[in-house]
């Protein structure tokens, strides 16, 4: 079985700067420490890190990283990368320069990271995913897909066993 990323465009109306997880959910009457803990409780479950971050950011440009990140040698580490720099440090993963520094720290080559954010060599590859994350009927992240089957959101180890389970049947 072959995993593929495909990107979705998860708030794609938030500004580079970022907003705060307030402003995001502001009218929602979400609690968001409850909801962090939630999420911190899941990962720590699964033995993945999880911070405490306060703030959102646009994800296109890293989306385009990381599809030209897929294209290279020992490029898959950026996905890690960019999730904990994300989800465990709160970095501004819309900013150049980060998005460099990370691509970088991952073994990528920053010279050629700078280049296909600054040149967007890899916009036309992510518009074709978000029109495919529709085609799926995507509402959040992460969603795993296989065959006609899949589970939206942070789900346990044994959801995404049973998601595989369904596929070789």
């Amino acid at each position: 079985m072959q995993v593929k990323w495909v990107h979705f465009p998860l708030h794609p109306d938030t500004p580079q700067a970022g907003r705060t997880l307030e402003e995001m959910f502001a009218g929602r009457g979400y609690d968001i420490p409850k909801m962090q803990a939630q999420m911190r409780a899941r990962m720590q479950a699964e033995g993945l890190p999880y911070g405490n971050r306060s703030m959102t950011y646009n994800s296109r440009l890293a989306q385009e990283l990381g599809a030209w990140a897929d294209t290279q040698p020992g490029g898959e580490a950026i996905h890690d990368a960019l999730f904990r720099a994300y989800f465990v440090d709160g970095r501004n993963i819309g900013d150049v320069q980060t998005l460099v520094e990370i691509a970088a720290a991952a073994g990528l080559p920053a010279a050629g990271a700078r280049e296909v954010l600054e040149q967007r060599t890899h916009e036309a590859a992510i518009d074709a995913d978000w029109a495919k994350s529709r085609q799926y009927g995507v509402t959040g992240v992460p969603t795993f897909v296989i065959g006609n089957n899949g589970v939206v959101g942070a789900q346990p180890y044994e959801a995404l066993e049973q998601l595989v389970q369904q596929a070789r049947r």
